[in-house]
């Protein structure tokens, strides 16, 4: 009986104990010490927190994106809650407070005003909003800072380690590389005339990785890149060219227009693996480290100093726990190697 009654007054002390946790923005929120129930603000949010977390998740700020057979299904039918940035900006707070999270979390880059966002959105529902900084060069530090807000240091660690260790061979191997880096185009759009400029957000990888010949003097900062047209591409005409998904990758070889381009003609394009999300980004996010083992693969295969099907493997296991079969990845690199 004695010790009945310890128990309950322990797990009532428990679930009335609050933690300050200090976000990437310097904003104090108060929150539970244990915390079961998460919601996010976006894509690039929802990949870093299922990564570390799953079966906290309460809610999706979207459908998954070709995941079936990637993620486990109990997780596609989470509700979708919308999200808080972006173009829809469709978050909505009844189906939130519906969930009852214990917090929302936002993880990428901080937009303009992002601290006042938090702040009026935790007053409008009562619950905790926290962002943490993000982008390829600084998700390790991302996943640390995940790890303290959740009490999973060591889980984040191992997912730290592999960005970090990741992120460090890739300099390592352009450095080998020197003044050996290809010339590459990353396009995407239905017609596969939208193209994603060097020295923006979304081209972080190609830039570490590549000579991205798409230098123009307003990169846009959208997913979907600056719009361009042929006579452009004739004049940057690089060595290789990389198409997204959904894009013209299956024609360009019988077009006569896209055969003027060497990397055509040469039969030097591919088109970027993307299940269950681009590599590239789209949402730029964990999976761009895939990204970067694979450019490195492709661009520099006599450099590289890792086994691409193993480490693959390994970041699907740690990322979206998926034990991704050889079926699975010969599938995902037909057009990609």
């Amino acid at each position: 009986m004695l010790m009945s009654g310890c128990a309950h007054s322990d797990e009532k002390t428990t679930e009335a104990k609050k933690v300050n946790f200090t976000d990437s923005c310097g904003r104090s929120v108060e929150l539970p010490e244990s915390i079961e129930k998460i919601a996010v603000t976006g894509p690039m949010a929802q990949i870093v927190v299922f990564s570390l977390a799953p079966d906290s998740l309460a809610g999706l700020s979207g459908d998954w994106s070709e995941a079936e057979g990637f993620i486990d299904e109990k997780y596609l039918r989470l509700p979708v809650l919308g999200q808080l940035y972006g173009t829809k900006g469709d978050i909505s707070l009844e189906q939130l407070l519906s969930v009852a999270p214990e917090v929302v979390i936002d993880v990428g880059e901080a937009k303009d005003g992002i601290a006042e966002d938090m702040d009026s959105l935790q007053q409008q529902t009562g619950i905790a909003f926290v962002h943490i900084d993000a982008d390829t060069e600084s998700m390790p530090q991302a996943y640390r800072k995940l790890g303290e807000l959740l009490s999973m240091p060591n889980e984040a660690e191992a997912l730290a380690k592999f960005c970090e260790d990741t992120y460090s061979e890739a300099v390592e191997l352009m450095d080998r590389v020197g003044e050996n880096r290809k010339t590459l185009l990353y396009l995407l759009g239905e017609n596969g005339l939208n193209t994603i400029a060097a020295d923006s957000y979304h081209s972080q990888v190609l830039d570490m990785m590549s000579e991205n010949a798409a230098v123009l003097d307003a990169p846009s900062s959208k997913g979907t890149g600056n719009e361009t047209d042929m006579e452009q591409l004739y004049i940057w005409n690089p060595e290789v060219i990389i198409f997204a998904p959904g894009s013209v990758y299956d024609t360009v070889s019988s077009d006569p227009d896209w055969q003027q381009l060497d990397a055509i003609e040469s039969g030097n394009y591919y088109e970027v693996p993307s299940r269950p999300y681009n590599w590239f980004g789209f949402p730029p996010s964990a999976q761009r480290y895939l990204g970067i083992l694979w450019l490195g693969e492709l661009l520099y295969p006599d450099d590289v100093g890792y086994d691409l099907r193993e480490q693959v493997t390994e970041f699907y296991r740690l990322f979206f726990h998926c034990e991704l079969s050889d079926e699975q990845y010969d599938e995902l690199m037909k057009n990609s190697l």
